[in-house]
């Protein structure tokens, strides 16, 4: 058997922990079952800034039950305090404490782990700019979370993903290209790369693994000669022990290939890469990046869901801010800006727009899930004006 918890495992609650079902054996058998408002914060992020995802999950294992839930929109690029430091809520729920009380755990699993690597995605893709960016990193991961992954990455920014499944989850072809075990079945780079060529389908992209028996600057002019005008670009994929400065090793490759009259030729880097070498590698003039363990293993974001009011009266534990809240938010000189304000209170300044909407009302769903591809678009468009990385 896998170690993994089926939809309805985690449906039925069994993935909570323990402690949550004990508070609701007692609650029952005291009578207690009080109206709540439940809001989701985090205290710290290492980065200006995060992006929200994991919604849908959230949607799917809360749906049909009698509570109210608000959330930021999928995709909204938060910070962890308005400008006047308080803590902003990204999503509370408001009902029933029973009713939602076993669903904490996995709720908070939903939106931690993938809003963290969204977030990574994102901050990769920001500094990226024009160039390719692929999710190559859920060989690093338990398999049955490669949907999520994929799904979380895309969203963030990367322009693919290399599952079949991830891929499928966002409805796009999976991207890759040429692994070391079929250039070492193939005997070297020349058969492997025209044998590719013959028996895959003319509408994958011909990228060849350059690093496998020889010094990366040779393969890649073999694999040139090999198919000539056809081989669209060149993966660097030489492990660190080997690898020496890949930033002169790309742009050797680069201009070897281009005084032979393989211009065309575009440059990939994979592994081992975060925000700190993409911008050396791009003045060296690679063309895009595999992108794995970076973004699949993120750091979480430590989202925590905390009481805010019982029965309509403000209350929380020490370190928390009691009472429901209303979320305001606009983009300004290269920044998120964030205002919090008490759900009772009018806030009107200029450019200002209420962030939390809508999500599920009295079990119903209301809010209009988007494709990936919408959401990783939305994603883009608040990247454009945010100057902080």
């Amino acid at each position: 058997m896998f170690f993994i918890a089926n939809e309805e495992e985690i449906k039925a609650g069994l993935t909570t922990d323990v402690y949550f079902i004990r508070t609701e054996e007692i609650l029952k058998k005291e009578g207690i079952n009080k109206n709540v408002v439940a809001e989701f914060t985090v205290q710290y992020i290492k980065y200006p800034w995060g992006v929200f995802v994991g919604l849908p999950e959230v949607i799917e294992i809360l749906k049909g039950k009698p509570i109210n839930i608000w959330a930021l929109k999928e995709g909204t690029v938060f910070k962890t305090r308005d400008r006047t430091g308080i803590p902003i809520p990204v999503m509370y729920i408001e009902g029933k404490y029973l009713d939602f009380a076993k669903y904490e755990t996995p709720v908070l699993g939903f939106i931690c782990e993938a809003s963290g690597i969204a977030t990574k995605a994102a901050r990769v893709k920001k500094l990226a700019g024009d160039k390719s960016v692929l999710s190559f990193g859920i060989r690093r991961m338990h398999p049955a979370i490669s949907p999520m992954i994929d799904r979380s990455a895309y969203i963030g920014g990367c322009d693919g993903v290399s599952s079949l499944i991830g891929a499928r989850t966002i409805n796009k072809n999976p991207t890759g290209t040429i692994p070391h075990a079929l250039i070492i079945n193939m005997g070297g780079i020349e058969n492997a790369v025209k044998a590719f060529d013959k028996d895959i389908d003319e509408n994958v992209p011909r990228i060849a693994l350059v690093d496998t028996f020889e010094d990366e600057k040779f393969e890649s002019i073999k694999a040139a000669e090999a198919i000539g005008q056809k081989l669209l670009g060149v993966r660097l994929d030489t492990p660190a022990s080997r690898r020496g400065n890949i930033v002169d090793i790309a742009r050797e490759v680069k201009w070897e290939l281009k005084i032979r009259g393989f211009e065309h030729v575009k440059i990939f880097v994979s592994g081992g890469l975060d925000e700190e070498i993409i911008p050396k590698l791009i003045e060296a003039g690679v063309d895009g990046f595999g992108v794995g363990t970076s973004i699949a293993n993120a750091d979480t974001i430590d989202f925590a869901m905390d009481i805010v009011e019982i029965e309509g009266k403000p209350l929380a534990k020490r370190g928390k801010y009691s009472g429901k809240k209303k979320l305001f938010s606009k983009l300004d000189n290269g920044s998120v800006i964030f205002k919090v304000e008490e759900s009772n209170k009018e806030f009107k300044e200029a450019g200002f727009k209420e962030s939390l909407v809508p999500i599920i009302k009295n079990g119903e769903v209301v809010y209009k899930e988007e494709t990936p591809e919408e959401i990783r678009n939305f994603v883009l468009s608040q990247l454009k004006e945010i100057d902080e990385i």
